[in-house]
C-alpha cells in the first residue's frame, strides 16, 4: 500500500476513535444512571481507554488497542439502545399532555389543546381543551419564528387559520420533566424525549411576545387549501403516534423544525436540503428563495413588518391577539381561481 494511502488511512482511523470516544464519554456522562462521582468515573474511564487505544494505533499496535475498545465500545451501544424513552413521568405542567385528534368527515376533534394564560415565563393559569374544526373552512397557514438565542437560531410555531377567525398554532418541545431544563448538549443524548403541543396562539405565541419578550416574526405562507389541510393532518397524525410510542428529542435530527420538514417532505416532494434548515433562524430566507412568503418584498422587509412582539405588547393577550398580531403583515396574493 502506497505510504500516503496508509498515512490517510491511519488518519481516518484515529478521527473515527476519537469521535467515538467523545461520543462514549458524553452518552455515559449525561444518561448513566447513578450519581456524578461514578457518572464521572465510567466517562473518564471511557476516555481513558479511547486514548490509550489511539495512542496504540499511531504506536503501530492497532490490534492490541482495538480489540479491547471495540468490546467496550459495544457493551455501551448494547446499553445505549436498550434506553427507551418514558410514557409516563412527572411532566412539567406546559408540556403535561400530548394533544391526539379524531377526523370525522370535515370535522377535525383535538383533544388536550393548550389554552393557558401566561403571566410570567413560570406562572400561568392552566387549561386544556377539547376543541373542532371545520377542515372546509381552514384558509391560512402561518410561521412564526421566536428569536431566543440570537439571528441563528428560533423556535418554529405553525398556525393554521379558519375562515370564522379561529387559528390553532402546534409547536414541536421538549418534554421537560418538572425541576428539568432544555440543553442542546445534553439533548443530544437522550435527556428529555418529544412533545406536540396543540395551543390557541394568545398561549403558545403569547407566551413568547408578552411574558418572555422575545423577538417574534410573524411570516404568511403562499399555499393552497388542499396542502394546508394535508399538512394539519400529518401534525395530527404525528401527534397521535406519540400519544402511542413515545420519541425522544434530538437537538439535531429531532427538533423543531426538522419534525416539521420531514411532514413538509410527505406532502411536496421536491423540498431541497439546506443548511438553513439546522441554522433554523435563517428558515425565512430559505422559505422565500422557495417562493412560498408574499411577493414583492424582500426577507428583510418581511422581517421588519412581521415583527410583532412591540405591537403585542402595547395591545396585550386579548381576545383578538390572533388578528391584531395580523394587522401590517404581508399576505400572499389570494389565488384568483379559474
Amino acid at each position: 500500500m502506497p505510504r500516503a494511502l496508509r498515512l490517510l488511512c491511519l488518519g481516518l482511523l484515529c478521527l473515527l476513535i476519537l469521535l467515538t470516544t467523545l461520543w462514549g464519554a458524553m452518552a455515559l456522562w449525561y444518561r448513566l444512571p447513578v450519581d456524578n462521582l461514578w457518572r464521572t468515573a465510567a466517562a473518564s474511564g471511557f476516555a481513558g481507554l479511547g486514548l490509550a487505544t489511539l495512542w496504540a494505533v499511531i504506536r503501530g499496535r492497532a490490534l492490541r488497542g482495538l480489540s479491547t475498545f471495540c468490546l467496550a465500545l459495544a457493551a455501551l451501544i448494547w446499553w445505549w439502545s436498550s434506553l427507551t424513552p418514558p410514557a409516563e413521568a412527572h411532566w412539567s405542567p406546559d408540556v403535561a399532555r400530548q394533544v391526539t385528534g379524531t377526523r370525522d368527515g370535515d370535522i377535525l376533534t383535538l383533544t388536550d389543546v393548550r389554552n393557558f394564560d401566561w403571566s410570567t415565563p413560570t406562572e400561568f393559569t392552566p387549561r386544556w381543551e377539547t376543541r373542532s374544526y371545520d377542515l372546509s373552512q381552514l384558509n391560512s397557514v402561518d410561521l412564526f419564528m421566536s428569536y431566543w438565542a440570537g439571528p441563528e437560531m428560533a423556535h418554529m410555531v405553525v398556525s393554521f387559520g379558519f375562515e370564522e377567525g379561529a387559528h390553532i398554532a402546534w409547536s414541536v418541545e421538549v418534554r421537560r420533566q418538572v425541576g428539568g431544563g432544555f440543553s442542546p448538549i445534553a439533548d443530544l443524548f437522550k435527556t428529555n424525549t418529544l412533545v406536540l403541543i396543540a395551543a390557541d396562539e394568545r398561549d403558545v405565541v403569547g407566551t413568547r411576545t408578552n411574558a418572555r419578550g422575545e423577538d417574534v416574526q410573524l411570516f404568511r405562507i403562499d399555499t393552497d387549501p388542499d396542502t394546508a389541510r394535508a399538512l394539519l393532518m400529518q401534525y395530527v397524525e404525528a401527534a397521535n403516534r406519540l400519544a402511542a410510542q413515545p420519541q425522544w428529542y434530538n437537538s439535531l435530527t429531532s427538533n423543531c423544525t426538522t419534525v416539521v420538514m420531514t411532514m413538509i417532505r410527505t406532502i411536496v416532494q421536491d423540498v431541497p436540503l439546506d443548511w438553513r434548515v439546522l441554522a433554523n433562524g435563517y428558515l425565512p430566507e430559505y422559505a422565500h428563495d422557495q417562493g412560498v412568503l408574499a411577493a414583492g418584498y424582500s426577507t428583510e422587509e418581511l422581517r421588519k413588518r412581521g415583527s410583532i412582539t412591540a405591537r403585542a405588547q402595547a395591545q396585550g393577550i386579548t381576545p383578538d391577539y390572533s388578528a391584531l398580531i395580523r394587522e401590517g403583515v404581508p399576505a400572499p396574493a389570494p389565488d384568483p381561481g379559474p
